[in-house]
């Protein structure tokens, strides 16, 4: 089943697993070890993270290594760039209007 990145930042956990390995490459034991879940719940987030493609794995010997795939944050940073240029606009909307409002009371 394909899935999409939205998907998987959905959950919290996901979220959090993403965030680990943006530091650095984790093994899925080392990721589960910032967790109360055991290491197959671990391993099934990492799954969904794989199948949406914000991770990516290396096998370093017998350890599974994985780490962020950055170019795929950048739907995410897409999608929300549209709500942030739109706020700012707003927020800045209001800045003229509270600084004219300033002004006239002087």
């Amino acid at each position: 089943m394909r899935r999409d990145v939205f998907q998987a930042i959905a959950d919290p956990s996901r979220r959090a697993i993403i965030t680990l390995i943006a530091i650095q490459a984790m093994t899925p034991n080392a990721l589960a070890e910032h967790f109360d879940t055991s290491r197959q719940a671990v391993s099934k987030h990492l799954k969904i993270l794989l199948e949406c493609e914000l991770v990516k794995q290396e096998q370093i010997g017998r350890e599974i290594f994985y780490s962020l795939e950055a170019k795929k944050m950048k739907e995410i940073d897409q999608w929300i760039a549209q709500f942030r240029n739109l706020w700012e606009n707003r927020f800045n909307e209001l800045d003229n209007i509270l600084i004219n409002l300033k002004n006239r009371k002087k």
